[in-house]
């Protein structure tokens, strides 16, 4: 299995980076989200790693080996695009196998690829049919397909699933783990949704403008947020963050035991919306909205003018203009420096 690190990467158009001295490494055998918002440089990064574009400073190594101004082709990498790449005028399996015609690889070998390919990825029926004659999830298959064939032991993807629709999504989304585990392969993924991220990595580099604002397991990045970007960015709905003087003009005092030595002024203080109820006495809420989702209730409120959502389970009768009050578990709160925006350590 080969690992794949990045140190210090950076690139620039001018004197704009895109991506700013990025640092992380992929494991053998692991899979990593490269998570976060449109132009936060995920896919500037991968295209990096993947040698379609020349980094301006820093270094890339996949299997221990400086690949930093390597040809894509001398790197060990496989590739599939958000728009899959299919040449519409070949069938499924000229598809597949067009790489390996490229890179002359026997013809007996070629189709015993192709054919393996084909059973791991439900296509055997599906060789002699064009793009235009497949689904969008078959299409997804056959760009999975042709980077199977390839046998290469890292294999990237940008989006590759941002084009179906949600059903499909999520059995893709099982389809795509289940077959990166059964292969072996170091997959690094590139993706804006953060539903992706967290049900199928091993490892989330959260970015943000051309920085990585958090690497870590999902449920680290849920449970621990390291910043309010990524507390507000992990989680459906996302954690509530508020001013601390807010939350205590609000009737918050009695909740709350603060973080010492820092100024309440400076401070927020944040808590996942499941973590909250509604109650006789706490935080003083005004309902705005009311959505029932069947297994739980989502209470859009604003606690000193600042959105605050509370979740319960059920349906919860209260309607948009009442007023409420929500109390917290103690044990659930988070704390950062509004200034910085990052996380403070409970002192």
């Amino acid at each position: 299995m080969v690992s794949v690190e990045l140190s210090s990467v950076t690139k620039s158009w001018g004197a704009a980076a895109a991506v700013d001295k990025v640092s992380f490494s992929v494991e053998g055998g692991k899979f990593v989200a490269l998570l976060g918002p449109s132009g936060c440089g995920k896919s500037t990064t991968l295209r990096l790693i993947a040698g379609l574009e020349e980094t301006s400073s820093g270094t890339i190594t996949i299997g221990g080996r400086d690949v930093t101004h390597a040809e894509p082709s001398k790197r060990g990498i496989a590739m599939v695009f958000q728009n899959y790449a299919l040449f519409p005028h070949l069938s499924v399996a000229e598809n597949i196998s067009f790489g390996l015609q490229v890179r002359k690889v026997p013809r007996a070998e070629r189709d015993q690829r192709v054919t393996r390919a084909a059973e791991i990825l439900g296509l055997k029926g599906l060789l002699d049919r064009k793009p235009s004659q497949l689904s969008g999830g078959q299409q997804q298959r056959v760009a999975l397909g042709r980077a199977i064939v390839a046998e290469a032991p890292v294999c990237l993807m940008d989006e590759p699933l941002s084009n179906l629709d949600a059903q499909l999504r999520v059995e893709m989304r099982r389809e795509l783990r289940e077959l990166q585990q059964r292969l072996g392969i170091t997959m690094i993924y590139v993706t804006h949704d953060q539903v992706e991220a967290m049900t199928m990595a091993d490892q989330v580099v959260l970015m943000r403008n051309g920085h990585i604002e958090q690497d870590a397991p999902p449920d680290e990045l849920y449970e621990n947020p390291a910043s309010i970007f990524v507390a507000r960015f992990v989680g459906t709905p996302p954690m509530n963050v508020v001013p601390l003087p807010a939350v205590l003009a609000a009737g918050g005092a009695s909740q709350l035991t603060q973080p010492s030595g820092h100024d309440p002024a400076g401070l927020a203080v944040g808590i996942r919306p499941e973590m909250t109820e509604l109650s006789e006495i706490g935080i003083a809420a005004d309902v705005v909205a009311v959505e029932y989702l069947g297994a739980d209730t989502l209470i859009e409120t604003r606690v000193g003018g600042h959105g605050f959502i509370v979740r319960r389970p059920g349906k919860v009768r209260t309607r948009p203009g009442e007023k409420v009050y929500i109390t917290l578990s103690q044990s659930a709160l988070h704390w950062f420096d509004q200034a910085s925006e990052r996380k403070v350590v409970r002192g």
